[in-house]
This record gives C-alpha cells, sequence and structure tokens, in this order.
C-alpha cells in the first residue's frame, strides 16, 4: 500500500479525537470568558471564575463548576433557565445541545433555588413536614382572647442580637468587640431591632422565642425561691394528699449574689413536686415579690423536668393588669429560666403582684416548682476581679447562660481564657442543648425544647465616602458542615431561609423609603454561628455600622418596625413552607382612633384598619381591645368583630385603650392609647387630642465635609424607649471614614451606656387627662389626631380642646423617610380655624409650634392671626430648664433620661396682636407660652405640658389653664 495512503488512514483515525479537544477547548474558553463577564441582575457577586467542566460526548453532558463567587447571588427558575438559555446560544456547535448542568460545589443551581420559591417539584430533603407532628408548645399564653391558626402558632424560634459586652481576658477588662460609632456600638443597635420590634412580632404571630442574651431591660431583679427567704415571699398550700414534697435532685437557689466561674445556681437548691388532679386544683405554690420600683418585668420560671411531668402545668400572673394564665410543658426546658410574658407590676408586696402555680392538669403526673424571677436585672457573673456593671441585656450570652443554668462545657470551652471565642460559641451551644433530645436534635443531650429556625442579627463595617448604601449580607454554613442537621434535613435549607430574608428585605425597604437598598451577597462560610447549630441557621449582616448613609436610616424606629416586620414576614414564610402549610400575615396597626361619650354613662370607641399595600393576607378580621383602668395595667383584652365598641364608665375613673388587629396570622402592634373620664358631677366635657405622633433617630448633619448625629440639638423620639445609644458623636469629618480611634469618622463617647431613654410612649392623654381630674366637674374624651383632620371627630362639639404636639415636627434627618409628622397640617389648620371662629377655646403645648410653621407665609398667618402667637427663636442652652407661670415655677427635661422625654429646643414664641405672655423661661426671661381672650381662646405653649415635672405641677398648672379657657 502506497505510504500517502497509509499515512492518510492513520491520520483519519486520530481525526474525531482531535476535533473532540477542539471542542472541549473551545468550551471551556467560552466559559472561562462566561463566568468573567457575569453580572448578576440581583446582586454584584464580584468576578466569577470557572473551576472545571466534565464533558461526556457518549452521553452528551456538560457539567460545569463555578466557583464560590456565582452561589452569592440569588437562584430562581427564571434566572436559571436565562443562564442556561444563553449558555445554549454561546457553546460550540453539538455542545450546545448537551444537558448541561452548573454545580457550585456540590449543589446545581437548580438545587439552590428555595422550595419557597418553585413553581414545580420540591426537595423534600429540607422540608420539616413529617417531624414536628404533635409537638406540645413550651408556653401558651391562655389568656389570649383568640386563636391563630395560620401563624407562627406553636413554633419555637432562636433569636440573637450580635455579641454583647464581654470580658477581655488579655487586657483583664471588660469591653465591646467594635468601637462607638455614630452615637451606638455594634451590640447596642441591634438590640434595638430584636426587643422592642422582631420579638413581639414574632410572639404576636404565636411563636415562642428565645434569645441567649437577656430579653428585658428592666435593672431591677427579685427572684423568690423555695430555699432562702428574703424580702419576698414563697407559700405553698395542699390538701390531704396533694401536698408539696422536696424534689429529689437540685434545684435552684439564689445563694450569692455574684457567680464566678464554673458556678450554677441551678445546682445549689431544691425544688418542689407535687402530684397533678385532674378536676379542681388541690396544691398551690405561690412568689410573691418585693419589688423595688413600679414598673414593666418580665417573669421567668423554672422547674424540674421528670419522667412524670405533665405538658399543661397551669401558672397564673397576678398584676396591675389583671390575672393572665399560661400553660408550661414542663416536660421539657427543665433547670433554667422559661419566659412567660412581661407585666406591669407596683412596688413592694401586692396580691397583684405575685405568680401561682397549681396543680391542676388534665394528665396524670407530677408539676414541679422551683424558682421565679422577676426583671431582666444588672450583670452577676464576675470576670477578673468584677462584673460589667452593666444591666444583664447588655451582656454576651456566655454570662446569661451560667445564670440560666448551663453545664459549663456550654459557655466555657476555652475553660475561661477566651471569653470571646466562648461567647461566640456559647450562642449555638445554648441552642443546641435547648433543643437535644426534641424532634429536630433528637441525637443531641439536652432539654427536650423543639427549636426549628435560628437568626442571628449583625451590623457589618465597611464604609463608602459618596453616601451610598452599604447593605444587608447573608451568611450561612453547608461546606465547612456538610453533616445533615439534627433533624436529619440538609443544611442547604439555610441558604433557602437566606435568601428568603434577604430578598424580603430588599422589597419591604424599596417600598417604605425612598431608596435603592443594597442587597449583598449570601456567604457560605465557616462562622461558628451557622456551622454549630443542628437547625437552621443564619446570619444577616443588616448594614454597616461604619457607613452613615447606612446609619441614618438605621437610627429610624420607623426602619426599625418595617426591618423586624420583613424578617418577621421571612420567618413566617419559611417556615409555613417547611411545614407545607398556608399563612396569613398579622394586620398593620390600627387608624383613625378616637374614644367619645354617649348616654348613660358609657364610651364609644371607634377605629379603622390599615391595608397592608404590599401583603394580601394582612387584613384584619377581628380587634383586641385593651383597656386599663386609673393607673393600673392593661388587662388581656376583649375580642370585639367590627369597627367600633362600647363599653360601660364608672364616674370618677379614667379608663385607658388600646386597640389592636388581628386575624389568623397573629396580632398587630397596638394602637395609641386614648383616654376618656366621666366626671361624677359633670360642669363640662373637653377633647384632648393626640397629636404627637412622632417618632425618629437623632438629627444628622451632612455637608460636603461633615457627616453624623447631633444628639445635642435633637436626640430624635425613640419608639417607646431607645437602648442603642452609647453617647455622643465627637469626630464628624468625613475624612476619617474607615478609622477606628477618636479621629475616625462617627467616633463617640460611652456615657449614655446602660440608660434605656425616654421615648414617644404614646399615652400622653393620659398624662393630660390626670391633671383635668384634678379640677371637679370637668369630663374628657380623646381622639386621635387623624380622627380630627379627617372630621370624623367634631372640634365644635366641645367647648375645649387640648391639643398635645409633643415633639411633633417635620424633619429630614433621614431623607429617605417616607413618614412625615407636621404640626398642623393643612387638615388639621382648617378644623382648627373653623373651631376659633366658631368661638372654641384651645390649649396646645409642643416644642416645636413656632419653628416648623415657619416655612411659608401661610404657616406663620395661622400661627400669628388665628393662635396668636410668632416664633422667636428655639433654646439652645441646657442649662435653662426652670419655667414660671400661672403661679407656679417648675422644670423640663432638657437632657437625655430614663423617665421622660427630652425637650432638646423649647421654644420661644410671642404674643401677636390682642395676646399677652403667661410662661416664661427662668434665665432668659423671654416667653414660654401666650394667651388669647377674644371671641375665641388660646393659650399656647412653647414647651410640651406633659414634661412638666410633677403631677402636682401639671394638675395645678392646668386648673388655672381650665379656668381661664372655660370660666369656671
Amino acid at each position: 500500500m502506497p505510504r500517502k495512503l497509509l499515512l492518510f488512514i492513520f491520520l483519519l483515525g486520530f481525526m474525531p479525537i482531535t476535533s473532540g479537544q477542539d471542542v472541549d477547548r473551545a468550551v471551556r474558553e467560552r466559559l472561562d470568558r462566561f463566568f468573567k463577564e457575569y453580572k448578576s441582575a440581583y446582586v454584584n457577586i464580584g468576578r466569577c471564575k470557572l473551576e472545571d467542566i466534565k464533558i461526556d460526548h457518549r452521553k452528551r453532558t456538560l457539567n460545569i463548576y463555578a466557583d464560590q463567587r456565582f452561589a452569592y447571588q440569588p437562584f430562581r427558575e427564571e434566572n436559571t433557565q436565562g443562564i442556561y438559555r444563553h449558555l445554549s446560544q454561546i457553546l460550540p456547535g453539538p455542545v450546545a445541545n448537551y444537558d448541561i448542568k452548573i454545580f457550585v460545589n456540590s449543589k446545581s443551581i437548580e438545587d439552590l433555588i428555595p422550595n419557597f420559591y418553585r413553581s414545580g417539584k420540591l426537595d423534600k430533603n429540607r422540608i420539616y413536614e413529617p417531624i414536628r407532628n404533635n409537638v406540645t408548645p413550651w408556653v401558651t399564653n391562655q389568656s389570649k382572647p383568640y386563636r391563630i391558626t395560620k401563624g407562627l402558632d406553636g413554633r419555637h424560634i432562636s433569636l440573637w442580637q450580635s455579641h454583647g459586652k464581654y470580658y477581655i481576658n488579655k487586657l483583664n477588662k471588660w469591653g465591646w468587640q467594635r468601637p462607638h460609632l455614630f452615637c451606638t456600638t455594634e451590640d447596642q443597635f441591634t438590640q434595638s431591632f430584636i426587643i422592642p420590634f422582631l420579638i413581639p412580632m414574632l410572639e404576636n404571630a404565636g411563636a415562642n422565642v428565645f434569645t441567649p442574651r437577656e430579653r428585658d431591660i428592666q435593672k431591677n431583679e427579685v427572684v423568690v425561691d423555695n430555699d432562702i427567704k428574703t424580702g419576698s415571699l414563697y407559700i405553698e398550700e395542699g390538701k390531704r394528699k396533694q401536698r408539696w414534697d422536696r424534689y429529689d435532685g437540685p434545684g435552684f437557689a439564689p445563694s450569692k449574689n455574684l457567680y464566678y466561674e464554673g458556678e450554677n445556681p441551678f445546682l445549689r437548691g431544691t425544688s418542689r413536686i407535687v402530684e397533678t388532679k385532674r378536676s379542681k386544683a388541690k396544691a398551690f405554690a405561690q412568689w410573691v415579690p418585693t419589688i423595688p420600683a413600679a414598673g414593666k418585668y418580665a417573669v421567668y420560671v423554672s422547674y424540674q423536668s421528670t419522667p412524670n411531668s405533665v405538658s399543661d402545668a397551669q401558672y397564673i400572673v397576678f398584676h396591675k393588669g389583671g390575672v393572665t394564665e399560661f400553660t408550661v410543658n414542663q416536660k421539657i426546658g427543665g433547670s433554667t429560666w422559661v419566659y412567660l410574658g412581661t407585666f406591669e407590676f407596683a412596688k413592694g408586696n401586692s396580691p397583684l403582684g405575685m405568680v401561682v402555680l397549681t396543680n391542676q392538669s388534665k394528665e396524670n403526673g407530677v408539676v414541679s416548682a422551683d424558682a421565679v424571677r422577676f426583671g431582666g436585672g444588672m450583670g452577676n457573673i464576675v470576670r477578673g476581679n468584677s462584673t460589667s456593671g452593666l444591666p444583664r441585656y447588655l451582656e454576651g450570652a456566655r454570662y446569661s447562660a451560667q445564670w440560666y443554668g448551663m453545664p459549663q462545657d456550654i459557655y466555657s470551652g476555652k475553660k475561661g481564657e477566651n471569653d470571646y471565642i466562648d461567647d461566640i460559641n456559647t450562642r449555638s451551644n445554648v441552642i443546641n442543648y435547648l433543643s437535644g433530645r426534641s424532634p429536630f436534635n433528637p441525637n443531641q443531650r439536652g432539654l427536650g425544647v423543639p427549636f426549628e429556625l435560628n437568626l442571628a442579627l449583625h451590623s457589618d463595617a465597611g464604609y463608602y465616602r459618596d453616601d451610598s448604601i452599604f447593605g444587608t449580607l447573608g451568611i450561612y454554613t453547608t461546606e465547612a458542615n456538610s453533616t445533615p442537621l439534627g433533624s436529619g434535613k440538609e443544611r442547604i435549607s439555610s441558604r433557602d431561609f437566606a435568601d428568603i430574608v434577604l430578598t424580603q428585605l430588599e422589597r419591604d425597604i424599596h417600598s417604605n423609603f425612598d431608596v435603592q437598598w443594597t442587597r449583598r451577597s449570601m456567604w457560605d462560610k465557616n462562622y461558628s454561628e451557622t456551622r454549630l447549630p443542628q437547625i437552621p441557621s443564619i446570619i444577616i449582616e443588616l448594614l454597616s455600622h461604619q457607613n452613615f448613609a447606612d446609619m441614618r436610616l438605621g437610627h429610624d424606629p420607623y426602619f426599625k418596625f418595617v426591618v423586624s416586620r420583613s424578617i418577621y414576614k421571612s420567618v413566617l414564610k419559611f417556615l409555613s413552607d417547611q411545614n407545607r402549610k398556608d399563612f396569613i400575615v398579622q394586620p398593620l396597626p390600627i387608624q383613625n382612633f378616637a374614644i367619645e361619650h354617649t348616654d348613660k354613662n358609657k364610651a364609644y370607641l371607634s377605629w379603622e384598619p390599615t391595608t397592608d399595600p404590599f401583603e394580601p393576607s394582612a387584613n384584619a378580621n377581628s380587634y383586641i381591645v385593651y383597656k386599663r383602668i386609673g393607673n393600673g395595667g392593661f388587662d388581656n383584652g376583649t375580642m370585639v368583630y367590627g369597627t367600633d365598641y362600647i363599653t360601660d364608665l364608672e364616674p370618677g375613673l379614667i379608663y385607658s385603650f388600646k386597640i389592636s388587629a388581628v386575624n389568623r396570622g397573629g396580632e398587630s402592634f397596638p394602637s395609641e392609647i386614648l383616654s376618656i373620664y366621666k366626671a361624677p358631677k359633670e360642669k363640662k366635657r373637653i377633647l384632648i387630642v393626640n397629636g404627637f405622633q412622632r417618632i425618629s433617630g437623632p438629627q444628622s448633619i451632612s455637608t460636603d465635609f461633615d457627616a453624623g448625629f447631633d444628639l445635642y440639638s435633637d436626640p430624635g423620639v425613640p419608639y417607646l424607649y431607645d437602648i442603642s445609644l452609647s453617647g455622643s458623636q465627637q469626630s464628624f469629618k468625613r475624612t476619617g471614614a474607615g478609622k477606628e480611634n477618636s479621629q475616625g469618622l462617627g467616633y463617640s463617647t460611652d456615657e449614655l451606656e446602660g440608660m434605656t431613654l425616654a421615648g414617644n410612649t404614646f399615652d400622653y392623654p393620659y398624662i393630660h387627662g390626670r391633671a383635668i381630674q384634678a379640677t371637679p366637674g370637668i369630663s374628657f374624651a380623646s381622639a386621635s389626631r387623624e380622627s380630627v383632620e379627617r372630621g370624623k371627630v367634631r372640634l365644635e362639639n366641645y367647648p375645649m380642646i387640648d391639643l398635645i404636639m409633643g415633639l411633633q415636627k417635620e424633619e429630614s434627618y433621614n431623607p429617605h423617610s417616607n413618614r412625615h409628622y407636621k404640626t398642623f397640617s393643612p387638615q388639621l389648620q382648617n378644623r382648627i380655624s373653623n373651631y376659633c371662629q366658631n368661638g372654641g377655646s384651645l390649649l396646645v403645648s409642643g416644642s416645636y409650634l413656632g419653628s416648623d410653621m415657619n416655612y411659608s407665609e401661610a404657616e406663620r398667618t395661622f400661627t400669628q392671626d388665628i393662635l396668636k402667637y410668632n416664633y422667636s427663636y428655639s433654646i439652645q442652652d441646657k442649662s435653662i430648664q426652670s419655667v414660671q407661670g400661672l403661679g407656679r415655677s417648675f422644670q423640663i427635661p432638657r437632657l437625655l433620661n430614663e423617665l421622660k422625654y427630652t425637650v432638646s429646643q423649647p421654644e420661644v414664641i410671642e404674643p401677636t396682636s390682642g395676646a399677652f405672655p403667661v410662661f416664661a423661661y427662668q434665665g432668659v426671661n423671654h416667653s414660654a407660652g401666650i394667651a388669647y381672650s377674644g371671641n375665641y381662646k388660646t393659650l399656647i405653649m412653647g414647651f410640651p405640658f406633659e414634661s412638666i415635672d410633677t403631677a402636682k405641677n401639671r394638675a395645678n398648672i392646668m386648673a388655672s389653664i381650665l379656668h381661664f379657657l372655660m370660666k369656671l
């Protein structure tokens, strides 16, 4: 055979192989380029890269292995199909029609689509559905007048908020992990989301919530126990066979004021036990505390879980609002503190201040009684030579865990030599220990509490110089811990949860604020807070505490509400999907609330629901009317199925009400509090209008050179209270961005650490009403400002109006906020003008009545011609705090404090034609208030009436006002 022919045949035999290599090379080159140039439409994930490919030409398959960054983005059916469609267009010839799969680590990108967002087949390896059958909740409030069926009923959720103050071993001192920036620290800042907002939302949806850091901000603590007699009382009652006996095992004893490394208070005492009774209770244990100061106290119980414990131990809490009953599943959660609820208690011993445990049960068995704790208290764990000196809620989880009776290896894996590492690990260890032996973690030792989800809320570091939003990062762990969760389900469900949270946050923040919120990546990282828990767990780095643009939003209480509601909805959606259940989102708070008198000593309450335009299921189908009599606490509420309610009034008593909206998904946050009073011998009836709705962050400064927050000029208005502020900002120069020293942008002091700063309680009609009550014969009703603005409540029906303005004002501290708090809106101006022209009498008090109405000639015309005052200036000097007038001298709070909100800028207002001054600021002797008497009457105060220092002064001043305005 000729050589040329042999060579041709030889080469022909190798041609398919050579062609295949060319195809493989082309595939790799094109995929290399694809990943280098890839941009996600959802999030900036940086530059990705191709790690490997596997082509099987015989099976016609192409497996593509991308680096970890490619999984930083969310995957949905739409973008996944789009990626594959694009690959089929760029890949060469025959390979474009192969079965193509992209993998990151061991998962295809299709597997990274959360079940919640799938329209087709679900991944059952991450679904809880068969696991949580017959799970009895740890604690159930039996006094709620409604039942949740499509919320988080029966769910157990753990949360924690950053780190907390910890002992720095190598420095022999207590400190924070992060520096003081923009008036806060990370560990205080995240508390202000979790405690006042997120926990109540989850509990309002029916969940049992646990946090390894103390949740109660009450600094006082009273422990009542069977072992040690104190000023408080522990009492037992039993009849015949139902007598209390000592349980054969250790229990709690408050044997020390301070505890050192390894000392466990739950091993230092005894506990009591009694057999149950199915019919009527025959045995009782009572814990009667001596409360050091009136206020709100969390109530925690403790007990022993025994082989014969029952799941429905009956606890009864007596408090200022009445009686609230709970059932506690004592089969689980023994030998630690178990939270029941937070209640108002009077000072001292009182029959309306105690906890009772009965032996009544539907089950045959025993109930256990050990200590009961009232209040969060101060840190009592000694490290080095001292405690932290702060309330326990500001400390790290390591120290709460010791006080909660956790075994030493749970909180001290480093044997007391590295509290920082121990504190990080404690959070996960506590949850694993509490959930051990539960259906979700059956193979670990523990207390059997069925926790099924965990979330850690942090803030991140990082900054931009151009005031861009740094945004939110999600973190989960699968690669660093590839073992299944305790339930046997895959850890990829943690990624699902992170994806849902980030998606919901981006949507809700953008919908409520004029800002494009930055959704950052989802990291699969080796963090112990996500690696160690045996339940789905994520870290949410919400925003950067180092970035001014983020913090200008972050300090806004409404932003905290929106973020917390968004996270609550994510938890609801994730767990409902995990359990294959429908869900309903709890409603928003009601609006347009008013209380007026009817005939025969009755009050008529009316309100309107608030529609959530972003959650169609969040519609109210009923309401809870909560009642308070005098200075007591609120009761457990009455269910109402309409938007009005009539109730009896006993003359001589002030009744206060708040309303919440309810559906099968849970309960909304409460409304403002309105009050009503029927005088025993009524002469006149007046209307109190609550015009003070503002909540806001501190005054912000933003120029080309400076940025930050000015607590001195205006610390803002917290929702109820503020636990996030550490101290005033000292360094404002933008050039210091990124520096973590005294020259760094945002550097702040620490003088406010441990303080619970007073905010807007939305309860000022009661304070005004108590002052009115002191003058015989004057009844009052009250209404929200919107009920007046909309004409629902007619001012003309009352001879006098008391308009509360407090710290109401329109401000631009957060330029992205869509909420406005104008003192006198155009609608309100119109109502007041008509009222005055018809001969009415008007009292208005507030701190910004002049400056907030000084933006236009029309506004100045209203204040000068109708209300009869002219704005002069705002008082910045904080030493000016005394006011004189109407025969009294009194003070108003000018500095941040824990009792009353701060009047940082009271105003000098001067009388216009026909008016005259009636109050003056001592020290400057300028007008603090004016009065006018003509065809109608006004009395205008340049400071809030409710800020007057004592009830006696308020009553005397109000009496003078009433006599002037109504000629009593």
